[in-house]
C-alpha cells in the first residue's frame, strides 16, 4: 500500500516475474523503485495485511491495481476493506481511497542502480470509523542495486499524519532478496518507523518474505515478522498475505 503500515502500509508494489532477475518490492514492507512495465498491469486481490499484538491487531484487506502509464511511471490506486479487533470486538468498514505515483527518475542497468519518487495521499473515503477522516500523504524515494541473483533496494520518506493527537513522522527501511529459482524468491528486511502520536514512541519491525511464481500469470506473496516498541514491552508483529497478477 501507500502508507507505512500501522498506518496500513506502503507496502510495496512492484515485481518482474523474469527468470534469474532479482525481484524487489512486494510483500515486503519496504518498497522499490521499479515501475510497472509500461502500458501493463499489477493486480493483486486478494491482499490481506495486519498488524498488532496479541489479541489487538488492525489491518485491510481488498484490492490493489498498478498501471504502467508511461516510460518510468506508474499509478497506483487502492480501496481496502478495514478491520480491527480488540477486548470489546470486531469493527470493520470501508477504507480511505489510496492513489499514488512512481516516477524513476534515474535508471543506470548496466550498474543495476534505480532511483523513484513515489509520493501517495489517501483520501477520507472510509466508513465506521475506520479511516483518518483527513487526508493524510507520504513522500518517499526509494533506490535499488541489482548484483545477479541479489537485490538491496530500501529508502523512506516522510508522512504527513494531521488529526487531534497525530505527529507527522519520518519512516524507512532496508531489505535484501536472493532469486533462488525460476519460481522462488526469499529475502529479509528491517523497517524503521518514527512516532506517530504525540506522546508516542518509534518502532522497529524485522520481517522475512517469499515470492513463489505460479502458473503464469499468477504470483503468491507472503511476508510477516516481530515490531519491537521503543517504550518496551511485548513484541507485536505484522503480516501479508497476496495473490498477484500481471497483465
Amino acid at each position: 500500500m501507500l502508507q507505512p503500515r500501522g498506518r496500513l502500509s506502503f507496502i510495496a508494489i512492484l515485481l518482474a516475474s523474469m527468470p534469474g532477475v532479482a525481484l524487489a518490492g512486494p510483500p515486503f514492507l519496504t518498497d522499490d523503485p521499479e515501475p510497472t512495465e509500461t502500458g501493463h498491469w499489477e493486480i493483486y486481490a486478494p491482499l490481506v495485511e495486519t498488524e498488532g499484538r496479541g489479541k489487538e491487531f488492525e489491518g485491510s484487506a481488498g484490492v490493489e491495481v498498478n498501471y504502467g502509464a508511461a516510460p518510468d511511471v506508474q499509478l497506483t490506486f487502492a480501496l481496502p476493506l478495514a478491520y480491527s479487533h480488540d477486548a470489546s470486538g470486531w469493527a470493520a468498514g470501508a477504507g480511505d481511497l489510496e492513489v499514488a505515483a512512481k516516477y524513476r527518475f534515474f535508471h543506470d542497468e548496466h550498474a543495476g542502480l534505480s532511483i523513484a519518487a513515489f509520493p501517495g495521499a489517501t483520501l477520507p473515503t472510509a466508513s465506521n470509523g475506520m479511516g483518518a477522516d483527513r487526508v493524510t500523504a507520504f513522500l518517499p524515494v526509494w533506490a535499488q542495486k541489482d548484483f545477479g541473483p541479489w537485490s538491496i533496494f530500501g529508502g523512506g520518506g516522510y508522512a504527513i499524519n494531521p488529526g487531534p493527537g497525530n505527529r507527522d513522522y519520518w519512516t524507512g527501511g532496508l531489505a535484501l532478496t536472493r532469486q533462488m529459482n525460476d519460481w522462488l524468491q526469499l529475502g529479509i528486511e528491517i523497517d524503521r518507523q518514527g512516532a506517530d502520536a504525540v506522546g508516542g514512541s518509534a518502532s522497529t519491525s524485522l520481517g522475512l518474505g517469499t515470492t513463489i511464481q505460479l502458473k503464469t500469470p499468477f504470483r503468491l506473496l507472503a511476508s510477516g515478522g516481530p515490531t519491537f516498541d521503543d517504550s518496551g514491552g511485548r513484541a507485536g508483529f505484522h503480516a501479508f498475505v497476496a495473490l498477484g497478477l500481471d497483465l
